[in-house]
């Protein structure tokens, strides 16, 4: 849509709901579409598609007919749009129920549910209001999706469009392409799968969406419509867990500690068929038996220990970790393609903007406008996630919209000229509409996800507001079923009632921390801040007195702790707003360049990108800013292809040192 067209839909759209009995076609052509229509044929294509795309914004055109007229004849059939078309029903929540939803809505904060649970919050702030609530410090649990792959995933499965891939199957272990009809995504035994059709198979399928080997493309002319009542978690429920398997590898003598922590022994002591119990490693090695489930999710972990580990047996897993050097080492000798930093300032990825967002945002804006008068326009064009120019392209449009007339009382009328925004007439814009299916997702499954928290579990209010926005949600909040979180609960509670119990009382603990990216163990005082997760992964922001500053640690790398007797003393208060940032990044920070492909395009969100430039292959170049960049060779390998660094330079030369140095090992 050009920004003319939403412009005339925005003014058809005002024309139809504030007309009691409806306007003729020929009413219509002459205030709306005046100069628009060379020729009644032209007209009516317009205006046909006019009403699908209002249709399609959930707004129900009703044609009316005078008594004993034929709706077929034009002069005598008029248009009209209910004033209850589509709005969202009020939602009045308690102040519990909004610190429930307010979390829920945050479990997405990077994913491509983010903005929409934004744009739902504020339509529930604009229906019925937000109360003021204070977020538990120990409660802040948050979603981590599987890469770009679920992001267009969930698009395919909104619009019921089907999609292509490469997927490494788990029976033969080839890499075979798949035409799939995405019926349900969700969660089980910490790996994200897709339910769907496998056109190929004639057949109900499961993917591991770890096992995806290509970018994700959506077959935009394939659609389907997906089975009734489709739950993807009844679904995932039948479905069994991968059985343990032994795998024995070699690791350098020192090295690897988290490993070795996780390891069972000596591989010497397990039984193996494919190497005799009886070898040993090489000088300055150690042979290891690690258990895991999937082969593809360990590969992942040990290519990214590059030369520090070799994979001695199953098979499966070592063409795992070769495969993703190998791609890791092709990407980084391929060409770099031209790309422009366009211009400063985020770089948190959007998609293009369209003429159709526009109208939808304007349609938010509204009646949050008329809910929150008097903002600063900074704060509503932040709000929004726009700039300040275009928050004001779209006020220039909605002040020259209204009815066809144009009188002074038949138009919006919004002031901004003092830097606060008031809105004095909406013309029947002044409530939401309904949720679209990714709001209502966003939503609901995240509100289904926290009831694996016993301490909100428990409650009334988790219960209470799920079932408000079921019924607000309607016929998209069933389909709201086709989505399914993550388990949040921590494994090992012990460690979290000792931090939750530091943070509320405010005193100082004592840690033995196993720092991966180090490969060291260290001891530290450090004042408690916040606690939260990341899927089933919880971390603590905290003062590191040792480091002198604010820093994350994982619950699960902790060896050992205790309280020091101690009150914090550091005055310190949580780094930012909520969610906590697993990385905050400084100005004295290295700021790399790196360059993702269209399936590791989500990195870039990932770890807070300040700029980002697209490719026309769907990658993305990308500048973010680390800390510690010792590591980065091992994040190219890990990631296999999808990442390589390019500046600086002695960057990228280290991790094609390291890739190349853990190949070499497979090689020789």
């Amino acid at each position: 849509m050009s920004a003319q067209r939403t412009e005339r839909l925005l003014n058809l759209l005002i024309a139809l709901l504030n007309s009691r009995y409806g306007l003729r076609r020929s009413e219509l052509r002459e205030k709306i579409y005046a100069g628009g229509a060379a020729s009644d044929a032209a007209f009516g294509r317009m205006f046909e598609r006019d009403k699908n795309d209002l249709r399609d914004f959930g707004f129900d055109v009703e044609t009316v007919t005078d008594l004993g007229w034929s709706s077929d004849d034009p002069g005598t059939t008029r248009y009209r749009i209910g004033k209850e078309s589509n709005r969202l029903p009020d939602v009045e929540l308690t102040p519990d129920e909004w610190t429930v939803l307010l979390l829920a809505s945050q479990l997405w904060e990077q994913a491509a549910l983010g903005t929409a649970a934004s744009n739902a919050l504020r339509k529930l702030q604009a229906a019925g209001g937000l109360a003021d609530v204070e977020l538990p410090a120990g409660v802040q649990p948050r979603i981590k999706p599987a890469g770009q792959a679920f992001e267009d995933l969930v698009a395919a499965m909104h619009a019921q469009h089907a999609v292509r891939f490469l997927y490494l199957a788990g029976s033969t272990g080839r890499e075979e392409e798949r035409v799939v009809e995405p019926w349900g995504l969700g969660s089980r035994f910490g790996q994200w799968y897709l339910v769907g059709f496998d056109r190929r198979r004639k057949a109900k399928r499961f993917f591991r969406l770890s096992r995806l080997t290509s970018a994700v493309t959506i077959l935009d002319r394939e659609a389907f419509t997906p089975p009734a009542g489709f739950n993807v978690r009844a679904e995932l429920n039948g479905l069994p867990e991968l059985p343990v398997s032994s795998a024995v590898v070699e690791v350098r003598s020192g090295k690897l500690l988290g490993l070795r922590k996780r390891a069972a022994g000596p591989a010497s002591q397990e039984a193996d068929t494919d190497v005799s119990q009886n070898m040993e490693a090489d000088a300055g090695w150690d042979r290891l038996s690690v258990p895991y489930r999937d082969a593809e999710v360990l590969g992942e972990e040990l290519a990214s220990y590059g030369p520090n580990v070799r994979v001695v047996s199953p098979g499966e897993l070592s063409a795992a970790v070769q495969r993703r050097l190998a791609n890791a080492a092709a990407f980084i000798d391929a060409p770099v393609p031209p790309y422009s930093f366009a211009h400063a300032g985020t770089g948190k990825r959007t998609r293009k903007r369209t003429s159709e967002d526009q109208l939808k945002r304007m349609l938010q804006l509204v009646p949050f406008l008329v809910r929150n008068q008097g903002l600063p326009i900074e704060e509503v064009a932040d709000r929004f996630g726009v700039t300040r120019q275009e928050l004001e392209g779209d006020l220039l449009i909605l002040i020259c919209s209204g009815l066809p007339q144009g009188y002074p009382d038949e138009l919006l009328d919004i002031q901004w000229e003092e830097g606060h925004v008031f809105i004095s007439q909406s013309m029947e814009l002044n409530r939401p509409v309904r949720f679209t299916v990714d709001e209502a997702c966003a939503l609901l499954t995240g509100l289904e996800t926290l009831n694996g928290l016993p301490e909100l579990a428990e409650g009334s209010a988790l219960e209470s507001v799920t079932l408000k926005l079921m019924a607000a949600a309607g016929e998209e909040g069933l389909r709201a079923a086709a989505l399914s979180g993550p388990e949040v609960a921590p494994g090992n509670s012990a460690n979290l009632e000792v931090i939750r119990d530091a943070i509320e009382s405010g005193s100082q603990l004592h840690l033995v921390y196993l720092s991966a990216q180090k490969d060291t163990l260290s001891e530290r005082d450090v004042d408690p801040l916040r606690l939260y997760s990341m899927d089933n992964t919880w971390y603590f922001e905290a003062y590191c007195h040792s480091a002198a500053g604010l820093r994350n640690f994982r619950l699960d790398r902790i060896e050992d702790l205790a309280p020091t007797g101690k009150p914090a003393s550091s005055g310190m208060k949580p780094d930012g707003g909520f969610p906590a940032k697993l990385f905050t990044p400084n100005d004295d920070d290295t700021l790399v360049t790196v360059q993702l492909t269209a399936r590791g395009a989500g990195l870039a969100d990932d770890y807070y990108a300040e700029r980002t430039a697209p490719l026309p292959d769907g990658g993305l170049m990308a500048e973010i800013r680390f800390g510690n960049t010792a590591w980065l060779p091992m994040f190219v390998a890990q990631h296999g292809g999808t990442a390589r660094i390019l500046e600086p330079e002695a960057l990228a030369r280290a991790s094609r040192d390291w890739i190349g140095a853990a190949l070499a090992q497979y090689n020789g």
